[in-house]
């Protein structure tokens, strides 16, 4: 009798120490993980998927990537300002374009008639080498070109060195 009162206090005594141990480990009874708990905030989360994309004008978007182009093609004052021009013209065709909300097909199309009108002017006025950097860049994007440079420099400083 005296042995089997042991061993029911033992275990009384194992019980005690391991369940709170699993509950810890397993999350059992743990009101923060509980997804109906009403210990949750009522707050709502605003996050950065509730904003509405911006709406930026033709001369926005063209500040925005001038740097990029200016940096990776070398452009002096000029050339700066007839690419700044040129772009602000056919990007504000394009936003136009997308407000219209043609058929796809038409959309396409005029698109495509979009992008060949601005390559022809920018071909008619830049020098055709820079011209090139920057259907280069358009292909490629910003940074693609930014590692050729940085390539084409490093080749630069090793001849120069020689």
């Amino acid at each position: 009798m005296r042995l089997n009162f042991t061993y029911i206090v033992l275990a009384f005594l194992f019980l005690v120490v391991v369940i709170p141990e699993v509950n810890a480990q397993y999350g059992y009874n743990n009101r923060t993980n509980n997804r109906y708990s009403s210990t949750r905030s009522q707050i709502p989360r605003v996050g950065q998927y509730d904003r509405e994309p911006e709406n930026l004008t033709a001369e926005e978007i063209v500040e925005r990537i001038m740097p990029k182009i200016t940096e990776a093609i070398e452009l002096n004052d000029f050339e700066q300002a007839v690419v700044t021009s040129i772009l602000t013209k056919y990007v504000q065709q394009s936003i136009e374009l997308q407000i219209l909300e043609l058929p796809a097909n038409k959309t396409k199309e005029a698109g495509e008639k979009i992008r060949e009108n601005q390559k022809e002017e920018l071909k008619a006025g830049l020098p055709e080498d820079k011209f090139n950097q920057l259907m280069e860049f358009q292909k490629e994007g910003y940074n693609k070109m930014k590692k050729k440079k940085k390539k084409k420099n490093k080749n630069k400083i090793k001849k120069a060195e020689n």
